[in-house]
């Protein structure tokens, strides 16, 4: 059985439907994803958990280790290739424990 959708309007006047409580907007959603950047790379849930702990640069990501990282709400062991890689474009790496 399909769960009923009901029509929705955000505050910015994007009309879209949900089945569920969320009040997220699909369109202002895609609005906020970097075009390019290491963060363009990833999904929006790790995007948006880098971004809740004010690591919006390549620079910022260097400072943390893979540990740190991977204890973040919306951080999965599926980005680490990702932010691997990026770091490594740049000529960095992830902090080394202490």
């Amino acid at each position: 059985m399909a769960t009923q959708k009901t029509k929705r309007t955000c505050q910015y006047g994007h009309t879209f439907y949900k089945s569920t409580d969320c009040p997220t907007c699909p369109t202002c959603e895609k609005l906020k994803e970097p075009a390019s950047g290491f963060l363009a790379l990833l999904s929006n849930p790790a995007r948006n958990a880098l971004l809740h702990y004010g690591i919006d640069t390549i620079e910022k990501l260097s400072n943390y280790t893979e540990k740190e990282i991977l204890k973040l709400h919306g951080i999965g062991k599926a980005s680490l290739p990702t932010f691997k890689k990026a770091l490594e474009e740049n000529g960095m790496t992830f902090k080394l424990k202490e």
